[in-house]
């Protein structure tokens, strides 16, 4: 499908009967992605733009991960906890992530701590949720065989409780990801001056659709080898998934 997409596009900018404004010829695209590559664009090169991006989307990413999880997990087991944290993520989690960043910009200023803090936010709820999901699915027998053999709560919930729900918990980190990394163009259109997201916000403000295009693709690309790096891990720490 990929192959044709490509040839169908390749046809249409050979065609010109659209200006290459609209759709860039895929020769130029190239140029551009080597252009940026060595030269740069606007003071930094295309790895230089990428790195920036990927800091903020590890670095939001990961601090989700070792806060909702955990979270998440006794939202499952508790219902206290679950009351408590369950109505904010409903109430955040579907607002826009421009609905809040304002606000995030006032309190922590236009530098990364606030791009950071969005992206935390927007990888928080998948996490949590896909958590506290998966406690639910884990059979009482198994809890009730833990606690008889003497395991108190804080045992049975890191070798009963989490083992059982980390094949979810992964496909949660699968689709935070995605949405950490949607996110980031929101987090770059404000005074930011580096970012992959910046670089074709940036130029499409002085009509490079070729920039335009290649930012667009070496995106896509990346979100593809992130969601394949989780997939790779869930290999290793889950192989029985699917096989039950």
């Amino acid at each position: 499908m990929v192959s044709v997409l490509l040839a169908v596009w390749w046809i249409i900018a050979e065609s010109e009967r659209v200006p290459r404004l609209f759709i860039p010829h895929p020769a130029d695209v190239v140029r551009a992605f080597f252009d940026v590559l060595t030269h740069g664009y606007r003071g930094g090169t295309l790895l230089f733009h990428l790195g920036s991006s990927l800091w903020r989307v590890f670095a939001g990413f990961a601090l989700a991960v070792v806060t909702a999880v955990p979270i998440g997990l006794w939202m499952g087991h508790n219902r206290y906890i679950f009351a408590a944290f369950d109505p904010i993520l409903q109430f955040y989690r579907p607002l826009p992530p421009l609905a809040y960043y304002t606000v995030l910009i006032l309190w922590l200023g236009i530098d990364n701590e606030s791009k950071i803090a969005l992206l935390y936010l927007a990888a928080f709820p998948p996490l949590a949720i896909a958590a506290s999901s998966a406690v639910r699915g884990v059979s009482e027998e198994k809890l009730h065989a833990a606690r008889s053999l003497g395991a108190n709560e804080m045992q049975v919930m890191w070798h009963v409780i989490f083992p059982a729900c980390l094949p979810h918990i992964l496909t949660g980190m699968r689709v935070s990801v995605g949405f950490t990394y949607t996110t980031l163009v929101a987090s770059e259109i404000v005074a930011a001056q580096t970012g992959i997201g910046w670089m074709v916000l940036d130029a499409s403000n002085f009509l490079r659709s070729d920039v335009i295009f290649m930012g667009i693709l070496v995106m896509g690309i990346t979100g593809v080898l992130l969601d394949r790096g989780i997939v790779f891990i869930e290999r290793q720490l889950v192989p029985w998934k699917g096989k039950e």
